[in-house]
C-alpha cells in the first residue's frame, strides 16, 4: 500500500485548508511556520501560481490562490521531518480572509440571482458540452427515444414525483496516500493509492505542465476504491513540494480530510414524471436529475455522472427522455462512487414503478411484466442486447422471495430492478515460464480490492494446464505498456480475461513448438496438464522444468492487448427483494432478510464473485438507511467514522443469492458483469417494503427512524 512506502530522506506534509465557504484570500503569513525546527518547505497558493488539475475538467487549484470555493479547499502545505512538526507548523499559518457570499444547494445555484462560482470558467479545459457562457451549470445533456410529448399524449394517466438523496463517501480502507520523488533519476517517481496509474499520470502531467513520459507511477494496492480513486489529488502538490527539497514526500490524508474535502457521491433532486395506459402501459417517461457537484468539476473522470445514462435499462419504453445538469455550489466537491448518477436516478425510477402500481391498483410485479424489456426492444437510450432475461430474472425472485403484498402490521416487501452492461477499456497482459516451470502473469492493472489477480491466476493456469499456486501476478509500472484504463465501470474481468487467454495461449503455443522440437513429437499429439507436456497418442510426458532446462537461452513468453470498444453484447439484468419490520414507535426500520437475483453468464470464481455482490448489498444498506454526508452552511457535519456511520455485520440481515448461470456473454469466457449492478436495486427495494409496510411513501434518502417516525406521526 502507499502507505507502507518509505525511503531516505523521506520528508511528511500536511495541507491547511480554508474553515470558509468562500472567501478572498487576502494575505498569508508562513513567519511562524518557517520557525518551526523540522520545517523544510511551505506553499501558498500565489507563490506556486496558477496551476489547475482535474480528471477531464481541469477548474481545481492545486493549491487556492486568490480565493477559496469551499470548507476544506486546500490553502497552503507544509513539508517537515515528520507529520506531528508539519500539522504543528500548518496550524501556525496566519490567513486573512474576506468572506464572501456563498449558496450550497443546487436549488440555489440555479437561481438567475445567484452570482457565479466559477466566473472564468471560459478559460477552463475539458468541459464535455462547454456553456456557450459562464453558469452554474457546468454540465448539461439529454437523452431517450421516441418523442416524449406524443407519448405523455398517448397516456391515460400522468404520475410525478420528486426524489431527493444524500451525499455518501466511498469509505477507503486506506484514505488517500502519495509519495512522489520528483527527481530521481531524472524522472518524476510517484506512489498513490490509484486505480487508473496511466490516467493519472497523463492528469498529474497536465497539472504541473510537465510530458507524460516524465512520469512513472509505481505499482500499489488501492487500500479500496468503491469507485473514488480515480483522479489526482494530492500528487501534485508533493510534487511541487519535493521539487521544492529535493527529497522524496509524502502526504497522507486521515479521515477527517476524507470526510470533509473529498469526493463523495453527488446529491441529488430527481423529478420523474410517467405516462402509463389505462391498462398499465408506459407510453412516456421523463426523467429531470440536477447533481449538486460542489465547488469543482475536477474529480469526476469524465467531467460528469456517466452513469445516469443507464437508467431504466430494464425496461421498454417508446417514448423517453432523461435530463441531467450538474450544477456548482460552494459545497465539498463530488466525485465518483460504484454507479455514479445511477444509483440516484434507480432510486428514484424504481420507487416511481411501484408508486405508480400502487395508485393504480396494479399488482406492481404485474405492472414491471407489462413494461419490462424483452429480446429485440430497445432500452430507452435505444440500445439492444442479446439474450435479454429481464423477465425470467423478475420472476426467479418473485418465485425465491415468496413475493407478497398484505404482509403482517408494520412488515412489508419491496422489488426493485435494474440493468447494467460493463464499460469499455483497453489493458495488455504478458504470461512467461520461466525455467522451474514458474508462471508469471504481468498486467497493467492496480488491484483495488476485487479480487482481479485471483481471476487473472486462474485463467492464465486453466489454459496452460498448471496449478493456480504456480502461477505468480506481478504489475507493471506505467512504463511497461502504453496505456491502460484502470479499473472501473465493471469492466474490469471483461478487460483482462481476453487479454489473459490470448497471452496464455500464446505462450502454450511456443511452449508445444519446443516440446515438439526436442521431442520429435507431432505438435497435434502435444497437450499439456499439471505443469507438463504430454504425448496424447504414447502418454509418455516430460515436467516444463526438464524441458526448459535443455534450452537455456530461449524464453517462453506471451503478450497480448485486449481493446473493448463500445456496449458488450450483452448486460446484466437484477432483481432485488427486501423484506423489512418498523417499529411504530421509535421508527426504527430493520431489514430481516434481502434477496438479490442476478443473471451472470459463466461465473469465473464463486467466491469473489458472491463477495462483489455482498459488497454492494452492504454498500447499498449505507446508502438507504444511515450513511449521509451532512453539510451545513457548507460543512461537513460527520467529519469521522462515529458520525458518518456505515454498516457493519450487526446491521446485515441474511442475504440470499440466485444465480441465473447461462452459456451467453461476452469473451472466450462468456461473462457478465457483476461489480455495481447489486448495489442499484438496494434503495428502491427497502424504499417500496417501506410504502408496503407502512402505506407511507419516503421520498428522501436515508430512511432513518428520525424521518420514519416524522412520517408516521403526520399520517
Amino acid at each position: 500500500y502507499a502507505i507502507d512506502v518509505s525511503m531516505p530522506r523521506l520528508l511528511h506534509a500536511k495541507v491547511l485548508r480554508s474553515p470558509y465557504p468562500h472567501a478572498r484570500v487576502n494575505a498569508i503569513d508562513t513567519s511562524l511556520a518557517e520557525a518551526v525546527p523540522g520545517v523544510r518547505a511551505i506553499l501558498t497558493g500565489a507563490e506556486l501560481g496558477a496551476y489547475l488539475m482535474g480528471n477531464r475538467v481541469r477548474d481545481m487549484p492545486i493549491l487556492a490562490a486568490s480565493e477559496v470555493r469551499h470548507i476544506g479547499e486546500k490553502v497552503a502545505a507544509v513539508a517537515a521531518d515528520d507529520d506531528e512538526t508539519a500539522a504543528r507548523a500548518c496550524n501556525l499559518i496566519k490567513v486573512d480572509y474576506t468572506q464572501l457570499p456563498a449558496f450550497f444547494t443546487a436549488e440555489e445555484a440555479l437561481l438567475p440571482q445567484s452570482a457565479l462560482v466559477h466566473p472564468l470558467m471560459g478559460s477552463y479545459q475539458g468541459y464535455m458540452h462547454p456553456p456557450s457562457e459562464p453558469s452554474n451549470v457546468f454540465f448539461s445533456d439529454s437523452y431517450g427515444v421516441g418523442a416524449i410529448d406524443e407519448g405523455f399524449k398517448m397516456a391515460d394517466h400522468i404520475f410525478e414525483d420528486t426524489y431527493f438523496t444524500q451525499r455518501q463517501h466511498p469509505v477507503f480502507f486506506e484514505p488517500r496516500v502519495c509519495v512522489v520523488d520528483a527527481d530521481r533519476d531524472g524522472r518524476i517517481h510517484i506512489w498513490t493509492s490509484t486505480k487508473a496509474p496511466h490516467g493519472l499520470k497523463g492528469m498529474v502531467a497536465a497539472a504541473i505542465k510537465r510530458e507524460p513520459e516524465d512520469i512513472v507511477i509505481n505499482p500499489t494496492f488501492a487500500g479500496g476504491d468503491f469507485g473514488g480513486k480515480g483522479c489526482p489529488w494530492d500528487e501534485p502538490l508533493a510534487y511541487f513540494l519535493s521539487l521544492r527539497t529535493g527529497r522524496p514526500v509524502r502526504i497522507a490524508m486521515d479521515y477527517q480530510e476524507e470526510l470533509s474535502s473529498g469526493n463523495p457521491r453527488h446529491a441529488s433532486k430527481i423529478t420523474v414524471r410517467t405516462g402509463v395506459t389505462s391498462a398499465g402501459e408506459i407510453t412516456a417517461h421523463y426523467q429531470d436529475m440536477v447533481f449538486n457537484s460542489g465547488a469543482y468539476a475536477a474529480l469526476m473522470p469524465l467531467g460528469y455522472l456517466a452513469g445516469a445514462d443507464r437508467i431504466a435499462s430494464n425496461l421498454r419504453i417508446p417514448h423517453a427522455r432523461f435530463d441531467h445538469r450538474h450544477v456548482y455550489s460552494n459545497t465539498v466537491p463530488g466525485g465518483y462512487m460504484r454507479g455514479p448518477g445511477e444509483v440516484q436516478g434507480t432510486f428514484a425510477l424504481e420507487s416511481h414503478m411501484d408508486e405508480i402500481a400502487i395508485r393504480m391498483g396494479i399488482d406492481p410485479i404485474e405492472f414491471r411484466r407489462k413494461n419490462i424489456l424483452r429480446e429485440g426492444d430497445f432500452t430507452p437510450m435505444g440500445e439492444t442486447f442479446s439474450g435479454v432475461r429481464a423477465e425470467e430474472t423478475l420472476l426467479a425472485a418473485v418465485e425465491a422471495s415468496g413475493f407478497r403484498r398484505s404482509s403482517p402490521p408494520n412488515v412489508g416487501m419491496g422489488i426493485a430492478m435494474c440493468a447494467r452492461p460493463a464499460g469499455p477499456g483497453e489493458t495488455h497482459a504478458e504470461v512467461r515460464i520461466d525455467r522451474q516451470g514458474r508462471v508469471r502473469v504481468r498486467t497493467p492493472i492496480f488491484e483495488q480490492g476485487s479480487g482481479t489477480y485471483t481471476v487473472l491466476g486462474q485463467i492464465v493456469a486453466e489454459e496452460l494446464g498448471t496449478s493456480f499456486d504456480n502461477v505468480d501476478v506481478e504489475p507493471w509500472d506505467t512504463d511497461a505498456v502504453p496505456f491502460d484504463s484502470g479499473v472501473a465501470g465493471s469492466r474490469t474481468i471483461r478487460m483482462v480475461g481476453p487479454a489473459a487467454h490470448e497471452a496464455a495461449t500464446k505462450a502454450l503455443e511456443e511452449l508445444i513448438g519446443i516440446a515438439a522440437e526436442l521431442t520429435g513429437w507431432p505438435v497435434e499429439d502435444i497437450r499439456s496438464s499439471d505443469s507438463c507436456v504430454l504425448n496424447d497418442r504414447t502418454q509418455a510426458s516430460i515436467s516444463w522444468a526438464e524441458l526448459l532446462s535443455r534450452v537455456p537461452d530461449k524464453v517462453v513468453i506471451g503478450m497480448a492487448n485486449s481493446k473493448q470498444v463500445g456496449l458488450p453484447q450483452y448486460t446484466t439484468f437484477v432483481a432485488q427483494v427486501a423484506e423489512i419490520k418498523v417499529d411504530s414507535e421509535t421508527g426504527q426500520l430493520e431489514v430481516l432478510r434481502f434477496l438479490t437475483v442476478h443473471d451472470v453468464g459463466m461465473v469465473l470464481n464463486p467466491i469473489g464473485h458472491q463477495g462483489q455482490i455482498n459488497g454492494s448489498i452492504i454498500t447499498g444498506f449505507g446508502f438507504s438507511l444511515m450513511e449521509d454526508l451532512a453539510i451545513e452552511n457548507g460543512k461537513v457535519l460527520t467529519t469521522s467514522l462515529a458520525e458518518f456511520k456505515i454498516p457493519t455485520t450487526a446491521d446485515i440481515p441474511p442475504l440470499q443469492t440466485v444465480l441465473l448461470e447461462s452459456d451467453q456473454g461476452d469473451g472466450p469466457y462468456k461473462i457478465r458483469s457483476i461489480g455495481e449492478a447489486p448495489l442499484l436495486g438496494v434503495a428502491p427495494a427497502i424504499a417500496n417494503a417501506l410504502r408496503d409496510a407502512i402505506g407511507i411513501r419516503l421520498y428522501e434518502l436515508p430512511l432513518t427512524p428520525e424521518k420514519i417516525l416524522r412520517a408516521i406521526q403526520s399520517a
